[in-house]
């Protein structure tokens, strides 16, 4: 069958832009970035028998010189579309008799088929990487098969005369069939060795028709490849071991969260104990422990800040409570003011000063207060209403502290329930974090 060098070539073309594309396609956004063509060169030997069997049409094959090249796209890890050339010789005789001792009485002696070109498009698959456990493995067997056509002229000396005739080239179609082994050298170039049969359309490749059966020779052969671009091989890259260093990964991410959250039970078990002392009250008179300076009062005594009966009766209020514009400003530069440790009820000593103005002015005008803790959304809300109605309780134990009447303030916590703005956002939470004060 004769094939037409110039339609071809740009079937084997559009094989490998099409291929191309399927990459483009497949490894979109894909990092880090490959390396997926490279080009080939080779040098080996030529023969025309086959390991595989068959009957030869001489008995005495011969070695000769082969050279090639080759531009290879690869696909994906275990598949690539491999465009080759060879040029070469391929010899044979009837010097010797066959293998089992009969002598080959074939009218030709002696043939020499010039390859004058082949190309040849095939898909390569990589059967083995090595090392199923690192990404970028340096060794792998592969396996090739396509077709593609070869150029050739034959030169035959017949038996007996010795008169050599020589035909004209051909073109014939051929089906290459091949196994091999790659070495990465560097990043870049690879050490290649391989072995292909081409199995040619025809019996007249060696210039004798004896049996009508297609001839065939090989081409084994060792070069280098050189990868082309930036990033890694393609072909040596592995993803089982990709995915198996993601999930490793990924379960060393949950073992660090896991001990973080253990780390922050024991801080918020440590913070619970911390509040509970603080604001334990044994005597029940509203002043805690810590403030109180006359512990073991009578239930039901009416005590002052420090926790004291008081001397006096409590005043009856008969006027109505007026609260001022002065007033209200004492009260928003507190809460401007008041920071608490971080996941904690401690107040900072930064508000120390505009808290003692509200306890000033509790004690001046006898004003009630009412304190309300808020939370964000952050952590479980159960946790959120404890710290809430903790920081509220804080607060009201440091007015106490400055003198303020405990039986007038009361401390409420809401948790997240009552946000002023959006969870959504850093700042919104950062709003929502607060002690509302309401005095009447």
């Amino acid at each position: 069958m004769k094939l037409n060098l110039l339609k071809l070539f740009p079937v084997a073309m559009a094989g490998l832009f099409i291929g191309n594309a399927a990459l483009a396609q497949d490894s979109m956004g894909q990092k880090p970035s490959f390396k997926t063509w490279s080009i080939g060169l080779n040098g080996g030997v030529l023969t025309g028998v086959s390991p595989l069997g068959g009957q030869n049409d001489f008995s005495n094959w011969k070695s000769s010189l082969g050279y090639g090249l080759y531009i290879k796209k690869q696909i994906s890890p275990a598949f690539a579309l491999r465009l080759d050339g060879v040029r070469g010789t391929v010899k044979g005789d009837n010097t010797e008799p066959f293998n089992d001792g009969t002598v080959n009485a074939s009218p030709i002696s002696s043939f020499e088929t010039d390859v004058r070109y082949s190309a040849t498009l095939s898909a390569q698959l990589n059967m083995v990487n090595w090392s199923m456990f690192n990404q970028h493995n340096n060794a792998q067997l592969y396996a090739l098969a396509g077709g593609g056509f070869v150029n050739y002229e034959t030169t035959t000396v017949a038996a007996g005369s010795g008169a050599s005739t020589t035909r004209s080239a051909v073109d014939k179609l051929i089906i290459p069939v091949g196994v091999g082994a790659k070495f990465r050298l560097s990043e870049g170039v690879n050490f290649d060795l391989g072995w292909t049969i081409n199995f040619v359309d025809g019996d007249q490749f060696d210039g004798y028709v004896a049996r009508s059966n297609n001839d065939k020779y090989n081409y084994a052969y060792a070069g280098l490849e050189f990868a082309l671009g930036k990033g890694k091989q393609l072909a040596f890259y592995s993803p089982v071991a990709a995915t198996y260093e993601e999930a490793l990964a990924a379960k060393n991410t949950a073992n660090s969260l896991k001990s973080d959250l253990d780390a922050q039970k024991a801080e918020n078990a440590k913070l619970r104990s911390e509040m509970a002392d603080m604001l334990k009250d044994s005597d029940g008179d509203g002043v805690a422990d810590k403030l109180d300076k006359c512990p073991n009062t009578p239930s039901g005594t009416v005590v002052d800040g420090s926790g004291c009966p008081l001397k006096v009766p409590a005043p009856q209020v008969t006027e109505r409570v007026i609260v001022t514009e002065a007033d209200r400003k004492v009260v928003k530069d507190a809460i401007d003011n008041l920071e608490f440790d971080l996941g904690k009820a401690t107040i900072r000593s930064k508000s120390y000063p505009t808290l003692n103005r509200v306890a000033a002015l509790l004690v001046e005008k006898n004003f009630s207060l009412k304190l309300a803790g808020h939370t964000d959304i952050t952590g479980s809300r159960e946790l959120n209403m404890r710290l809430s109605k903790e920081r509220a309780e804080s607060v009201k134990a440091y007015l106490v502290s400055q003198g303020a009447n405990a039986s007038r303030i009361e401390a409420t916590g809401y948790g997240p329930d009552q946000p002023i703005a959006t969870n959504k956002t850093a700042a919104g939470r950062q709003q929502n974090r607060r002690v509302e004060f309401t005095l009447y």
